[in-house]
C-alpha cells in the first residue's frame, strides 16, 4: 500500500515524460489497426496502456486490490457475497476490520495512482490532438471509478486535483460539492461526446471508442447519482435525474449498451480468482468468498429462475442454492464453509460497471419515490428493468415472474443448524401493485434492483444505506465483533479513512475533512451526507 500523496507524485511524472512522446494524427486512427503493430507510434502504445489503466481503476484487474474492494467490502456489505475464509478474525463483515482491510480505495496504488496518472497521459495526448474525444472519455471512467471512493468514505480530494500538480498535499470536497463536480465533469463530457462519429479504438476495451455509447453511459451515471443525493439534496437531485432523462443523447437502455469491461481473456476475471482462492480439493463452489445467504434467500422464495445464472450450487442435499450467512463466526472451510452455493463467473467473463436494469430501476423509484418526470409510469419502468435483467442473464419465465404476487422471500435455514434466521426478511412480492404505499413501492423496486446488479456489490451497499432496502439478515451476536458500536441490522455506513492520510503530508486535511464534513467522528457508524433518510 501506498500514502495517497504518491498519486500526485506519479501524476507528475506522467506530466514530464509526456512532453518527449511524439504527435500522431488523427484520434480516428488511433489503435484503429489492431494486426499492424508497426504503424503505431510510441504516442499511440503509451495511450493504450493509460486506458488500461484508467479503466482498471473502476474495478481493478488486480486481483488482491478487488478482492479487497468488492469481494471484502462492498460485496458483503451489498448482501452479494459472504466471507467463508474461517482463518480471518477481523473481517469488515465482523465489523472489526484492521486498516489493511479498509484502506485499499484509498491507499492502493492500484486505484487512484493508477487512476490520475494515466487520466493525464490521455487528456495531454487529447489536447495535443486538438479533439476532446478521448479526455471526455476518460473523464466519465474518472467519475465512475472516484464515486466509488467517496460512497466508501465520504468527503475525499477531488475538484483540487490536478494533473501535473507539485502540491501532493490536497484538500478534501464536502460531499455536496463532491457530487456537483461530478455532475459537472459528466456534463462536460456528455457535450463534447454528442455528435461525434464513431471510430474503432482497440486500446477501449468498453466501447471500442464509440462517442454515443460512452455518452448515454455518462448520462445513466448521472441518473445514478442524482438518485444518490435524493433525499439529502431532492432539488439538485430532480434536476440532474430529469435533465438525464430528457437529454438527447438518451440513457443505457438495451443490454448491448451495458457497460462492461472487456479486458479478460489472456488476463482471468479477477473475480472468479479471488472467489476460488483457498478452495478446498475437489470443490467447485469456491474458497475464501461464497454467495450470501440474504441474495439465495430472496431468489429462493421467488424462484428466481437467475439462480441458475448466479450460483454454482451447493454441496448440501436438502437445498440446491444455500448461501452462507455473514456476519457470524465464520466455519471451517475444509469441512462446512465449502458445501454453501458459490459464485457463478467465468475466467472470461467481462466486469459490469452499470447494465440497463439499473437503469430502469432507478426511473421506476424517481417516478414512484420521489414524483420525478422520467418519462413513463413506475410500473412500466419497474416491468422493464426486470425483463431487462432476464434478457441480459438469458433466462426464460420473465411473464411468470413479473405476474407472481403470492411469493415472498423465504426464510433463511441454515443447513449446518447454527446461523438460521426465524423470519422472512420480507412480505413483498414480485408483481407490481399500484396501490401499495409509496415505502412499499420503493422496497419492491430496490428489491428488484438489487437482484439484478448481482455483484455490483459496493452500488447495493449505497442502496441499503440510501434506503433501507432491501432487508438483510443481521449480523449474530457472536458475529458482531464491534463491540457494540456497529449496530447487526443496520451495518456500517462508512470506512474509516485510511491512517496513512493522517501522516504529515496530507494529515491537516483529513482532519478538517473529519471535524467539517463528519461531525469529528471517523469510524463505521457516521452517516454520509446523502444517508438521510428518516424513515
Amino acid at each position: 500500500m501506498h500514502k495517497m500523496s504518491y498519486i500526485f507524485r506519479l501524476i507528475t511524472v506522467a506530466g514530464l515524460s509526456l512532453a518527449s512522446v511524439a504527435c500522431t494524427g488523427g484520434f480516428k486512427e488511433i489503435n484503429s489497426h489492431p494486426y499492424q503493430p508497426d504503424d503505431l507510434s510510441a504516442d499511440d502504445y503509451l495511450l493504450g496502456a493509460a486506458f488500461a489503466g484508467v479503466s482498471g481503476a473502476v474495478m481493478s484487474a488486480d486481483v488482491n486490490t478487488l478482492q479487497f474492494t468488492d469481494l471484502l467490502l462492498g460485496g458483503p456489505m451489498g448482501g452479494y457475497f459472504a466471507d467463508s475464509q474461517n482463518g480471518w478474525g477481523a473481517t469488515i463483515s465482523n465489523f472489526n476490520p484492521t486498516n489493511n482491510w479498509t484502506n485499499v480505495f484509498m491507499s492502493s496504488d492500484k486505484v487512484m495512482p493508477e487512476l490520475y496518472t494515466n487520466y493525464a497521459i490521455i487528456v495531454a495526448s487529447s489536447e495535443r490532438q486538438g479533439d476532446p474525444t478521448t479526455a471526455a472519455i476518460a473523464r466519465i471512467i474518472k467519475v465512475a471509478a472516484m464515486h466509488r471512493i467517496s460512497d466508501t468514505y465520504g468527503p475525499i480530494p477531488y475538484s483540487k486535483i490536478t494533473t501535473g500538480a507539485q502540491d501532493i498535499s490536497i484538500p478534501y470536497d464536502s460531499e455536496p460539492e463532491l457530487f456537483k463536480a461530478y455532475f459537472a465533469d459528466l456534463d462536460q463530457s456528455i457535450k463534447e461526446l454528442a455528435g461525434k462519429d464513431y471510430y474503432y479504438l482497440a486500446a477501449d476495451k468498453v466501447y471500442s471508442g464509440d462517442p454515443v455509447k460512452w455518452a448515454k453511459f455518462a448520462n445513466s451515471l448521472k441518473l445514478r447519482l442524482a438518485m444518490r443525493i435524493a433525499y439529502a439534496d431532492k432539488e439538485l437531485a430532480q434536476k440532474m435525474a430529469e435533465e438525464a432523462v430528457k437529454s438527447p443523447v438518451g440513457l443505457i437502455t438495451s443490454n448491448s449498451e451495458n457497460a462492461t469491461w472487456k479486458y479478460f481473456g489472456a488476463t482471468k476475471n479477477p473475480y472468479y480468482v479471488a472467489s476460488r482462492y483457498n478452495t478446498p480439493a475437489g470443490c467447485l463452489t469456491g474458497g475464501d468468498t461464497h454467495a450470501a445467504a440474504d441474495i439465495t434467500t430472496y431468489m429462493n422464495g421467488y424462484k428466481d429462475p437467475r439462480r441458475a445464472a448466479y450460483f454454482v450450487p451447493s454441496e448440501w442435499d436438502e437445498q440446491e442454492y444455500v448461501g452462507l450467512r455473514r456476519g457470524i463466526i465464520i466455519p471451517d472451510l475444509s469441512t462446512t464453509g465449502r458445501k454453501y452455493s458459490g459464485i457463478l463467473v467465468k475466467e472470461t467473463d467481462p466486469i459490469t460497471w452499470m447494465n440497463a436494469s439499473e437503469v430502469a430501476f432507478l426511473r421506476a423509484e424517481g417516478a414512484a419515490v420521489f414524483g420525478f418526470d422520467m418519462g413513463d409510469t413506475p410500473e412500466n419502468l419497474y416491468n422493464t428493468g426486470i425483463r431487462l435483467s432476464f434478457d441480459q442473464y438469458k433466462v426464460d419465465g420473465v411473464e411468470e415472474y413479473l405476474n407472481d404476487e403470492e411469493n415472498i422471500p423465504a426464510t433463511y435455514k441454515d443447513p449446518a443448524n447454527t446461523n438460521s434466521y426465524g423470519e422472512p426478511l420480507s412480505d413483498v412480492t414480485v408483481k407490481w401493485d399500484e396501490n401499495a404505499t409509496t415505502e412499499k413501492k420503493q422496497e419492491r423496486i430496490i428489491i428488484q434492483k438489487w437482484i439484478a446488479n448481482w455483484m455490483l456489490g459496493n452500488e447495493a451497499w449505497a442502496d441499503f444505506r440510501r434506503t433501507g432496502y432491501p432487508h438483510r439478515l443481521p449480523a449474530t451476536e457472536k458475529g458482531n465483533k464491534s463491540s457494540g458500536k456497529v449496530d447487526s441490522f443496520a451495518g456500517p455506513r462508512r470506512m474509516p479513512y485510511p491512517q496513512e492520510e493522517y501522516g504529515k503530508e496530507n494529515g491537516k486535511y483529513v482532519t478538517q475533512a473529519v471535524n467539517d464534513y463528519l461531525k469529528g467522528s471517523d469510524d463505521m457508524t457516521t452517516k454520509l451526507w446523502w444517508d438521510a433518510k428518516t424513515k
